[in-house]
């Protein structure tokens, strides 16, 4: 899901500011609202990447040392650090949340497109969401790996 919607927002973000740089370019004219949504598609595609990454396990991380944990340790370290991950993006829910609220509550709308600014604040909440649901997805995963129920994928 996450990899449909960066890129339909990618190709959007690539023919607006084609639109963009042809009006500028070949019209002498510039686009008001063009620069306005590639940010706010850029701005909802880094959250959305979040989840996406921790999906496909393309975190920074240095494995060397834990790949050399013996047995079932290195799966016992990614559980551990799953659950960090876990408590931290299910710690900024609720202040993501409020920071919607307080969106709405303003009725604050973007100078350009007149777009309420509490949508675009919202891909904070549905980025973190996203996150949590992927991070039990791969806890599950290693418990299983653990406990002798799974065998391991490559790409894990």
């Amino acid at each position: 899901m996450e990899e449909a919607l960066l890129l339909i927002m990618l190709g959007i973000m690539v023919v607006v500011m084609g639109i963009q740089i042809t009006a500028r370019y070949v019209f002498a004219s510039s686009l008001s609202w063009s620069e306005e949504i590639t940010r706010f598609l850029f701005i909802c595609s880094g959250f959305l990447s979040a989840s996406y990454c921790i999906k496909k396990s393309l975190s920074v991380k240095i494995d060397q040392l834990v790949n050399m944990l013996p047995g079932r340790g290195v799966h016992i370290f990614r559980l551990i650090s799953y659950s960090i991950q876990l408590v931290f993006f299910s710690y900024l829910i609720p202040f993501a949340w409020k920071y919607v609220m307080s969106g709405i509550e303003s009725g604050q709308l973007s100078p350009a497109c007149g777009i309420p600014m509490y949508v675009i604040q919202s891909f904070t909440v549905i980025s973190f969401v996203l996150c949590v649901i992927r991070l039990i997805q791969k806890w599950l995963y290693r418990l299983q790996i653990i406990l002798g129920e799974r065998e391991e994928k490559e790409e894990d």
